[in-house]
């Protein structure tokens, strides 16, 4: 079993920046895939970032490409999410979420298969 956390959410006002860690024990963390999904008060969960094993394939939802950055190092055991320029429509709980690497990094909930609690994020306009 993997146990992921996240931590770093906070309330932050349009044009800020936070960071988000995620870090998940269990498992090595150098052979999963991270992923960070987000999910606003009352709607789906929608796909934010994904970064393969090694760091060198990443993915990003449109709505956040230029501003967001998914990293990690595999040494300290945490992925990170860097938001900058945030929006009050980032406003959302992020979750971070762990699977066992694959060829191809994905972006549906569904494949991966251990989360993290959550940590709010709320953007002031």
């Amino acid at each position: 079993q993997v146990q992921v956390a996240e931590s770093g959410g906070g309330l932050v006002q349009a044009g800020g920046s936070l960071r988000l860690s995620c870090t998940a024990s269990g498992r090595t963390f150098s052979s999963l895939d991270i992923a960070w999904f987000r999910q606003p008060l009352g709607k789906e969960r929608e796909f934010v970032a994904a970064i393969s094993w090694g760091g060198d394939s990443k993915q990003y939802q449109d709505s956040v490409k230029g501003r967001f950055t998914v990293s990690r190092d595999n040494a300290k055991n945490t992925a990170y999410l860097q938001m900058n320029s945030l929006k009050p429509d980032d406003t959302a709980v992020y979750y971070c979420a762990a699977r066992s690497s694959r060829m191809v990094l994905s972006r549906l909930p569904a494949n991966f298969d251990f989360w993290g609690q959550g940590t709010q994020v709320t953007v002031s306009p």
